[in-house]
């Protein structure tokens, strides 16, 4: 999304752009998401190699880091350095919350559908409960009568 912003300089009209890019789009390359995050670009290609960070590519091969990108290594940088976590204790933490995040989605699901399955129950109550009114019941060699009616 794109904002402009017009003001005036020196007599002359000057503009400004302000773009909005989505979270995971990769926009860094490897020296500016290093300095965004604290940390050595050699860090970051490290961490790739073990799985921790997936950049981008571009069409020529190039790493290119997302807000997202940078937001994650800036938790590695703090479980590693605040918590003292190495990169095991690391992997593991995001395994566990990608795990988490797995079964809140199905715990979610399920909720859904208990509610779901809820209101059919109730609904296939009422419906009985509307035809127990109308089954008659036979007597051997007497009247039909409506089960309703013997009720009264």
């Amino acid at each position: 999304m794109a904002e402009h912003d017009q003001g005036r300089e020196g007599g002359r009209l000057r503009g400004r752009t302000r773009i909005e890019v989505s979270s995971d789009r990769g926009v860094f390359m490897i020296s500016v998401a290093a300095e965004l995050a604290g940390m050595h670009p050699q860090t970051l290609r490290m961490y790739e190699s073990r799985g921790l960070i997936e950049p981008k590519r571009s069409p020529k091969g190039t790493r290119l880091y997302s807000h997202a990108d940078v937001e994650r290594l800036r938790r590695i940088q703090e479980m590693t350095a605040e918590l003292g976590l190495n990169l095991a204790g690391v992997e593991r933490v995001f395994e566990l919350e990608t795990l988490l995040d797995q079964m809140s989605r199905k715990v979610a699901a399920l909720e859904r559908r208990a509610s779901e399955l809820t209101a059919e129950v109730k609904r296939l109550e009422e419906l009985r409960r509307e035809l127990r009114a109308e089954i008659v019941p036979y007597v051997r060699g007497g009247a039909l009568i409506r089960l309703s009616d013997l009720s009264q």
